[in-house]
């Protein structure tokens, strides 16, 4: 039990001052928040022991300096003046503020003083500098008529919301920068072939929830919208689609099989029947020789179809790039029949001797099968659409 103990104060010993000199290098590399975070982990519980006073001075080292380069780094931005730099201000006075906030909780530390300030005011005058700058800022991006200056604004007025909440017309704006920053997209299908495409195929292939196309910046419709402008259009181009005609191939086999056909005595030289040690007669499997034909059927029906996926400009009318798509569906169904005795055949063959001939699926439903693989890979081309 004393050499339990022992091991477990040494190790208590050695992380201990494994993460004492962990905050040390973080104070010397001036990963001064980190060290604070460590030394503030540390000193929650025991914080008058001795062993946390390594802490307590790495705590209140850590503190200083990275209040003071805070600090300085506030005191230039404040000559600099430079409105683009309000949000960094904004937030160092922040970081001062929080730091400050974690430290109060603990305090106070024996042998330990921590200058604190009050930053209220600083904030309260920064986030309102910030709030105006930005508002300007966004409002002159909404007067730009491009929608890469619309998102800006979207991104200025969503921080603004975030900063300042309620401040003026800030969530109308920003509904507005999303409207018109966002790029809509028309979804149409046409087809080239001379085969007519299902309407559940359709359906399906222009669902907009099937690729989960929308996102903030791009809106997906498959119906055209009145007095609505869109900027892209996406079509899916069937170009040809091509169906065998229905086949049943045949195959013929003969097998052959030594099967079990009961037993044998084993006899000696003299024609009597052996013994084994045990005095019982031995007996010998006897094998014979079956046969089967097997008649084998396979129906058969292919699908073939090729499209494009066109990607255009609406407001240059000009392709922006083109995608060849083909996919394709196979019916295959097997069946067969035999004479003779079934023991011959081949394990693999037994199940269709018990299957039967089915109906061919029509066309329409032909077509139809191809739509899983299409939507695949549409939705591959779709993910990295040019638009």
């Amino acid at each position: 039990m004393k050499q339990l103990l022992l091991l477990f104060v040494t190790a208590s010993l050695i992380v201990a001052c494994s993460s004492v000199k962990q905050t040390e290098k973080a104070v010397a590399t001036g990963n001064y928040d980190q060290a604070i975070e460590t030394a503030l982990r540390n000193l929650r519980t025991n914080k008058d022991k001795k062993r946390k006073q390594p802490y307590i001075v790495l705590l209140e080292d850590a503190f200083a300096k990275a209040a003071s380069r805070d600090l300085e780094r506030v005191n230039f931005l404040t000559q600099e003046n430079n409105p683009a730099k309000l949000e960094e201000l904004y937030n160092t006075y922040l970081r001062l503020q929080s730091r400050q906030d974690k430290i109060r909780p603990i305090l106070p530390l024996a042998g330990a003083s921590f200058k604190m300030e009050n930053y209220t005011n600083n904030i309260l005058n920064t986030k309102e500098s910030l709030a105006s700058y930005l508002y300007g800022n966004a409002n002159k991006l909404m007067q730009t008529n491009d929608k890469l200056d619309y998102r800006q604004a979207y991104e200025d007025f969503e921080y603004l919301n975030k900063v300042n909440p309620g401040y003026k017309n800030t969530r109308e704006l920003m509904k507005e920068a999303l409207l018109r920053g966002r790029d809509y997209v028309l979804i149409k299908m046409s087809n080239e072939s001379d085969v007519v495409i299902p309407q559940r195929l359709e359906e399906e292939l222009m669902s907009i929830d099937t690729y989960q196309l929308n996102d903030l910046w791009s809106e997906y419709h498959n119906e055209k919208q009145k007095n609505f402008n869109y900027d892209y259009q996406m079509e899916l181009a069937f170009r040809n689609i091509n169906i065998s005609p229905e086949q049943i191939k045949e195959r013929q086999l003969v097998q052959e099989k030594l099967v079990p056909d009961g037993y044998d005595y084993e006899l000696d030289g003299n024609g009597n029947v052996k013994k084994d040690s045990l005095g019982n007669d031995i007996k010998v499997e006897k094998f014979t020789k079956v046969t089967c034909q097997y008649y084998e059927f396979t129906q058969f029906k292919a699908t073939q179809v090729t499209a494009n996926v066109n990607f255009t400009d609406l407001n240059t009318k000009q392709l922006i790039e083109s995608f060849p798509i083909a996919s394709e569906f196979i019916f295959e169904h097997i069946y067969a029949n035999y004479q003779g005795d079934k023991r011959a055949l081949a394990t693999d063959l037994l199940n269709y001797i018990n299957a039967r001939s089915i109906p061919f699926p029509s066309n329409e439903q032909m077509v139809y099968d191809t739509g899983e693989d299409l939507k695949a890979k549409l939705k591959s081309i779709l993910n990295q659409k040019p638009i």
